[in-house]
């Protein structure tokens, strides 16, 4: 507000100061001749004027991203999804099935739902397995499970089995020829057993005289023995250790 300060002289003869005292704005005062000056207000006024504005602006769009944050997902559908699925199932997968044009959101609740899970004190988790996701139990129920339902693996490898399939997914790829070098007996029986049971298939043709097969591991593999990656099976330095700690 512009203020014209005036001398005594200017006002009118019948001039009565209360009127200008009563009809100032509150930012304006009379001084003690009569004149009018502006009162200046606490030097911390406008700072703290200015922070309410920050965290008022701050709360504003906080409640505006909201609403878009918490309906990306409906929660439920997805953990129905991964309940009744036998398989792992791809973020991409989950996003074509739920209609969701991107990913990203699809991570933030299965985080969400492993929250609540955890906070119930609940026997599973949504884990990441095959490159996809899956409802599996936690590892401390494992003794208890395998006693009730004698595991796959357990019930239907051979020990022969066992240690080719191992051989395959550490050496993969891999010919024939050296996993009988490294067995010292014939492999191509249990290879083929492996085969059948989707444990084990064909990666390729070595690039050497008569074009030998090349073998690696399936994706049945990594569902099996709940594995995400190749890279997640346990290397030999902590299977020396814990053999050593076991010894």
């Amino acid at each position: 507000m512009v203020m014209r300060l005036v001398r005594d002289d200017d006002y009118p003869m019948d001039f009565d100061p209360e009127e200008l005292t009563a009809d100032t704005p509150d930012d304006v005062s009379a001084n003690g001749n009569g004149r009018a000056q502006a009162v200046e207000e606490p030097a911390d006024t406008e700072a703290e004027d200015g922070a309410v504005e920050e965290v008022q602006a701050e709360e504003v769009s906080d409640e505006a991203d909201a609403p878009a944050a918490a309906d990306e997902v409906n929660v439920a559908a997805l953990e129905a999804l991964l309940l009744t699925t036998h398989h792992p199932l791809t973020a991409g997968r989950i996003a074509e099935v739920l209609d969701l044009p991107s990913t990203k959101p699809i991570r933030k609740a299965i985080k969400h739902l492993n929250e609540v899970y955890a906070s119930t004190d609940r026997a599973f988790r949504v884990e990441q397995v095959a490159g996809g996701f899956q409802i599996l139990t936690l590892p401390e129920h494992g003794e208890l499970l395998k006693k009730f339902h004698q595991r796959e693996v357990d019930a239907k490898l051979t020990k022969a089995a066992i240690e080719t399939l191992a051989i395959i997914a550490y050496k993969q790829p891999i010919l024939r020829a050296d996993v009988e070098s490294i067995r010292g007996v014939a492999c191509g029986e249990t290879i083929r057993s492996l085969m059948e049971k989707h444990l084990v298939k064909i990666a390729g043709r070595a690039e050497e005289p008569g074009r030998p097969i090349l073998y690696g591991t399936t994706r049945r593999f990594l569902e099996l023995f709940g594995l995400n990656s190749i890279k997640d099976l346990p290397q030999p330095e902590s299977l020396i250790q814990q053999a050593t700690a076991n010894g």
